[in-house]
């Protein structure tokens, strides 16, 4: 989602292009009722990796601090992307499943309720 100034004049040098990332792209990802993480997190990734390896390689780094993280059951988890229900294809590539510089993913387990059932 881009973000559009609400002036005409703003000449402000755009940092964070996907230019910038030699090769790779940013994408924001949340575990929604997981109050442990105040704020998604922004990861930087290869466009070219596959989901499985988002989930086993990246999404650790980020989320495996939460007790509940290794009781995540895969096969019931949901996903949105930039806001629509997204059903991710394991062995298909970010970019090639529509994950583009700055997206948004959420990850949503009905089943985990957070610390202490917090999001309850």
């Amino acid at each position: 989602m881009p973000i559009q100034a609400y002036f005409d004049n703003y000449k402000g040098e755009v940092k964070d292009r996907v230019e910038n990332f030699h090769g790779n792209q940013l994408v924001y990802v949340n575990w929604d009722k997981h109050l442990l993480f105040s704020a998604p997190f922004t990861l930087m990734v290869a466009p070219s990796l596959t989901y499985a390896e988002f989930i086993k390689e990246v999404l650790p780094t980020a989320f495996n601090q939460h007790p509940q993280w290794s009781e995540v059951n895969w096969q019931t988890a949901s996903w949105l992307l930039d806001g629509r229900a997204f059903t991710p294809q394991m062995k298909v590539s970010l970019i090639d499943q529509g994950i583009n510089h700055k997206s948004f993913l959420r990850l949503q387990t009905p089943e985990l309720t957070g610390i202490a059932n917090a999001s309850v």
